[in-house]
């Protein structure tokens, strides 16, 4: 049976203070180079006319401008930091004009933006201007969102319990720091993972470099993405050229099929 192709779309690949980063004196910020410059991390997979987001940040206003997005339809969330979670009042525009868009996040995540956006979720005295948001709470099972199996991975940040997903071939885990075996299984056969590299450093919360590319050898995917990225990795540039031939750094605005 044919299967859709999916086409992800890297509407921001940076840490959550973006590159380049307010205050820092450190060359990476100071590029010219307009893969250096990064958004808060967020993806689109899209397929069919069918556009899914990957969490929802401070820049998804403009991230949506220039991807000159016209529909989306469902936003699945990682976790509730703020770089994940803050442009959700951005979303009345897709709400005016489709209705209220579908969410979905584990109950701790719900919660947390039921607290920060409490005029969206209110149901008496709504503000008539507010997005609105079909509310969709997911623990670890998958689920069917557009004719798609979408597969939660439970990963660790730092403490946190959060989720990557997976959809098809491909594996999106954001702000990962650990990873245990048994969903390490769900992340076998792999077209595509992309995957969080900080920093050159070590971090405690998340993967730097080195442990990132040390998943990626175990779990062999063809092609592997790096993203959720600061000015401490260094220059796109200099730091592309020490990849395996099958890791590359992702930018914002790049187009994967």
């Amino acid at each position: 049976m044919f299967k859709e192709k999916i086409k992800i779309t890297f509407l921001g690949t940076g840490t959550s203070q973006g590159v380049p980063m307010l205050l820092s004196k450190e060359e990476v910020n100071f590029s010219k180079d307009k893969k250096d410059k990064r958004l808060r991390s967020s993806i689109l997979l899209s397929w069919n006319k069918i556009n899914i987001l990957v969490d929802c940040g401070p820049d998804f206003r403009y991230q949506m401008l220039r991807a000159e997005v016209q529909s989306l339809e469902a936003i699945l969330f990682s976790h509730e930091h703020s770089d994940h979670i803050a442009g959700l009042d951005e979303i009345r525009p897709y709400c005016y004009k489709q209705g209220p868009l579908d969410i979905y996040a584990k109950p701790r995540v719900m919660e947390a933006l039921k607290k920060r956006y409490d005029y969206i979720f209110a149901t008496k005295n709504r503000y008539p201007g507010a997005a609105q948001v079909k509310q969709h709470l997911i623990e670890g099972k998958s689920f069917i969102l557009e004719k798609k199996e979408i597969i939660p991975i439970n990963v660790k940040h730092g403490d946190l319990d959060i989720f990557g997903y997976r959809v098809d071939d491909i594996a999106y885990l954001t702000d990962v720091k650990t990873i245990i075996s048994e969903e390490k299984e769900k992340l076998k056969e792999l077209d595509v993972l992309v995957i969080s590299a900080l920093r050159i450093d070590s971090h405690p919360t998340h993967m730097n470099l080195e442990e990132a590319l040390e998943l990626i050898t175990e779990l062999k995917p063809k092609r592997a993405y790096l993203t959720h990225i600061s000015h401490r990795l260094g220059f796109h540039k200099k730091v592309s050229k020490k990849l395996p031939k099958n890791v590359f750094l992702a930018y914002d605005g790049l187009e994967v099929i």
